[in-house]
């Protein structure tokens, strides 16, 4: 019979660490989710985000340990980005696109989740809640967002142990709670771009994240 050989951990004690610092860069998609009045002064309008752009996200891990399955983590983070609006008159066939660049400052409150530690390597999942500040509003276009915004996020992600750090790929989802829409708009320099926010009742975010944390 032959003996299966077991794999060395490497920094087999550093998950017992009460406090621990890293840090993450990574890749994003903005999105919202739509709710239509649809009635304007000039016709039916209807939006939609046909296609995403990649935008970037970088930010700072703080892991607190909890217990040896469960931690408390702050994840202070920029994401630089922008939804390409597509306003459609179902009426009169015409239509208008715009697009919207959203820098969120964000701060997410999270716990992780870990399974058992396989040889050097422990799954993960994660989930909290957050709170967003956008920094790239820009005033006097057709759309304007508001400036905060909040929601939960579920994520999932695995720890690879190395001899001085963890590398940690992870896909994270945000999704929003607030309506994003601005409803008074004395911005507005040319009035009568005001019929495509007329058309938007209601908009919540979304938000796709792959990040490469380094713990």
């Amino acid at each position: 019979m032959f003996a299966q050989r077991e794999i060395p951990k490497i920094q087999p004690y550093v998950d017992w660490r009460m406090f621990h610092l890293g840090f993450y860069l990574g890749l994003h998609c903005q999105d919202l989710i739509i709710t239509h009045s649809g009635a304007t002064t000039e016709g039916n309008w209807f939006a939609e985000i046909p296609s995403y752009s990649p935008g970037f996200s970088v930010g700072i891990v703080g892991d607190m340990f909890v217990n040896p399955y469960l931690n408390l983590r702050v994840l202070p983070s920029l994401h630089f980005g922008d939804k390409s609006f597509v306003f459609r008159n179902y009426e009169t066939a015409d239509i208008y696109r715009t697009d919207v660049r959203s820098n969120y400052l964000s701060f997410p409150l999270e716990l992780k989740y870990s399974s058992f530690r396989v040889n050097n390597y422990r799954p993960y999942l994660t989930s909290g809640v957050y709170g967003a500040f956008d920094l790239g509003r820009k005033k006097g276009e057709a759309i304007l967002l508001k400036s905060f915004d909040y929601g939960v996020t579920i994520g999932l992600g695995c720890d690879f142990y190395f001899s001085f750090f963890k590398f940690c790929p992870e896909l994270k989802f945000y999704f929003g709670l607030a309506d994003l829409i601005e409803k008074t708009r004395s911005d507005l320099a040319q009035p009568e771009l005001g019929i495509y926010q007329d058309a938007l009742h209601k908009a919540t975010s979304r938000m796709i994240i792959l990040t490469i944390n380094f713990e």
